[in-house]
């Protein structure tokens, strides 16, 4: 779903503090309840808020929002997040890449590349690096998720396993405060899993909305990882995992509207 500015605002408020109120959000906006009601209304059929009676809590546990609706959160910060994976990645590499938005905006910023081969189990990324003629694309067997366009299962993860790539780039649903990575999909999980100990260099990708969330499943823990990417790390128990372990965190910075 599309997400206008005002519901933008909505979601930044609902994440910040848990739920949203119709008449506190009227108030704040100068706009009729029956308007808020709009907004929320659609956003909850987006599945990017939960709706409850007189308002609207943000979504979290073992319920995850549409994929569409999800390239809408910090979009800009994952284009930044995106570049910044793009550029720690030299010509003449070969690469993992896995599901998600934020993975997506490193496919993206790959584009200008050449000589790379791009393994990976995410059909978006695949389209967008297959009409580069000096990027080889091979995509992995398996199920493919009607959501988001990801490929699961054993057959993914069997794939991944003939490979020995020099970097991967990993996206998750949510980073809990001790350091585990987590997702929703244990058969995605799985395949994290397996790009995690075929790869040579692991780069993990999360915009600091990953900080806010849970999810049920771990895929492993950051100290797995080489380097961390995000636009803001706020948890100050993460940045202590990273520098104990050698971990790489950049921080992008909070991308601001021009």
């Amino acid at each position: 779903m599309y997400l206008t500015h005002r519901q933008m605002e909505i979601l930044e408020l609902a994440k910040t503090s848990g739920r949203v109120i119709v008449e506190d959000l009227a108030s704040r906006f100068s706009v009729t309840p029956q308007t808020i009601r709009k907004d929320l209304n659609e956003m909850c059929e987006g599945q990017v808020l939960n709706r409850i009676h007189g308002g609207a809590v943000f979504p979290s546990g073992t319920e995850n929002m549409q994929y569409e609706a999800r390239r809408q959160i910090a979009a800009p910060e994952k284009q930044a997040i995106g570049a910044a994976a793009a550029g720690l990645i030299p010509n003449n590499t070969s690469l993992f890449i896995n599901i998600g938005t934020t993975t997506e905006a490193v496919g993206e910023a790959l584009a200008n590349h050449h000589e790379m081969m791009v393994i990976t189990n995410n059909i978006n990324v695949a389209n967008r690096l297959r009409p580069v003629p000096s990027i080889e694309v091979v995509i992995t067997g398996g199920v493919v998720r009607g959501s988001d366009g990801g490929i699961v299962g054993e057959a993914a993860v069997d794939f991944i396993r003939q490979f020995k790539v020099d970097y991967a780039v990993i996206g998750v649903s949510a980073i809990d405060t001790d350091g585990s990575l987590l997702d929703f999909d244990f058969r995605e999980v799985k395949v994290a899993q397996a790009i995690i100990a075929n790869a040579r260099h692991v780069i993990l990708v999360a915009d600091s909305t990953k900080f806010e969330r849970t999810a049920p499943v771990r895929i492993g823990r950051i100290s797995q990882v080489n380097t961390f990417i995000t636009d803001h790390c706020p948890v100050s128990s993460i940045r202590r995992v990273c520098a104990e372990n050698n971990v790489a965190l950049v921080e992008t910075g909070k991308v601001h509207d021009a």
